[in-house]
């Protein structure tokens, strides 16, 4: 096991599976183009019968907070990176806390080119409840990029694709109409604000 930083290792994945990356564009490319006049635009209508066209149900979402993580040095494990996350803080409009331990995240590299996230956090509301946050995500990093963070540079949304899936649970039974149970009954998705070597910023939503 060895200590590398987040830029490094992903400029080292995105340099090493760089062909495949580019094959598998062109498949999905392909595949993209093979369903558009098939299955890809068939949906089920209100009452379950299949009708082509658009989507049947609309997705809104909610501000939930923005989740701001410090990342230690990683530690490279085999084709993974394990980064701690020793604190951070999580602020919106019905909670606000810090990020204590256990908090890290096992990113995973993948054949095509992408990185899975695998995090687990624990967060500790400002009147003393506790909240497990787990999400998984995807980033799809380019060698540009990845270059820029190993420089020290800060990557902000606009750069790369990277959005996670946010889960919580909690035993809190402390509020009534701010109860933090209905955190164990929503999905939330969540959005790269901005990465560094030492820390990542995201806010999130949840979907209704």
């Amino acid at each position: 096991m060895r200590t590398t930083g987040i830029g490094d290792f992903l400029k080292r994945v995105a340099g090493s599976i760089a062909p495949r990356t580019q094959h598998s564009r062109r498949d999905l490319s392909s595949w993209d183009r093979s369903i558009s006049s098939g299955v890809g635009t068939i949906g089920l209508s209100a009452g379950g019968r299949l009708s082509a066209g658009g989507p049947t149900v609309s997705v809104e979402t909610e501000y939930l907070g923005t989740l701001e993580a410090q990342l230690e040095p990683a530690q490279a494990v085999g084709s993974r990176l394990i980064l701690n996350v020793p604190g951070g803080t999580i602020q919106g409009p019905k909670i606000d806390g810090t990020i204590v331990q256990p908090a890290a995240d096992w990113l995973m590299p993948m054949p095509d080119g992408s990185l899975r996230l695998d995090v687990r956090t624990t967060i500790k509301t400002s009147d003393g409840e506790f909240i497990l946050v787990e999400y998984n995500g995807v980033i799809v990093p380019s060698k540009e990029v990845s270059d820029r963070l190993s420089k020290g540079e800060v990557i902000t949304a606009k750069d790369e694709y990277f959005l996670t899936a946010p889960r919580f649970t909690t035993a809190s039974e402390n509020y009534d109409w701010l109860n933090y149970d209905w955190l164990n009954k929503v999905q939330a998705v969540g959005k790269m604000v901005t990465l560094s070597q030492k820390g990542i910023k995201y806010d999130l939503f949840i979907v209704r």
